[in-house]
């Protein structure tokens, strides 16, 4: 069988352990997405997705089970090569765009890459700019974020997402804040990457609009997936 870009196997959750008050969020997750996929995450509020994304996102850690990227088990990794690998293989895109206004447009594009690496590669400015005209924005990225209206900020977080060239991109309600044309146009951006690049996305959506026209769609009810 092909390695999977992503597997977790009877991945579970817990918070409080050993008090009282523990409480069990995730109960054994298996999960598979291959290279390529765009897959829609979905289930009612309340329902784990936010702890699931953040294992998956190597932002947590699971209780017990085993959370494999690019077939590396990250439960064997140091924080330092979580780091490491977060930032190789994962790209993130948020309900909020989380622009800093003290930056340019393309300045917000390249900041994953300085946080990395502590520096400004030459090449990296080009690489802002190919990205930003990929989703439309090409001749604002000198401008603040603020002038920018929301459906145009978040363009620019999904090119901030995708300026390391990772795998696997994780996007938490990223049409959440927008209105129903905004949504579909960033929508079609995501899709537009994962088709032209082959970035595989995963999608937290409430909108079933959106999640009907992924390739699959996991549904996480109670801290289960459910068929």
């Amino acid at each position: 069988m092909v390695e999977a870009l992503l597997q977790l196997e009877n991945v579970r959750k817990s918070y409080a352990v050993g008090t009282p008050a523990e409480s069990e969020v995730l109960h054994g997750i298996d999960l598979r997405l291959e290279a390529a996929e765009f897959v829609a995450l979905i289930g009612p509020s309340g329902s784990g997705k936010s702890t699931l994304l953040n294992l998956i996102g190597l932002l947590d850690r699971p209780s017990t089970g085993r959370i494999l990227l690019q077939g590396e088990d990250t439960g064997r990794l140091d924080e330092s090569a979580l780091t490491r690998l977060r930032g190789r293989a994962l790209g993130f895109v948020f309900q909020f765009h989380h622009l800093i206004n003290a930056f340019s447009v393309a300045e917000n594009v390249m900041l994953p890459q300085f946080a990395a690496h502590g520096r400004l590669d030459p090449q990296l400015r080009a690489i802002a700019q190919r990205l930003l005209e990929g989703v439309g924005l090409g001749e604002l990225a000198d401008r603040p974020p603020s002038q920018l209206s929301g459906g145009q900020q978040q363009r620019v977080a999904i090119a901030r997402a995708l300026i390391a060239g990772p795998p696997l991109v994780l996007a938490d309600e990223p049409t959440g804040n927008l209105d129903t044309g905004s949504a579909d146009e960033v929508f079609r951006l995501l899709r537009r990457f994962n088709q032209e690049r082959g970035t595989a996305f995963l999608v937290v959506t409430h909108d079933s609009r959106l999640a009907d026209r992924c390739d699959r769609r996991i549904q996480l009810v109670d801290g289960r997936i459910v068929p």
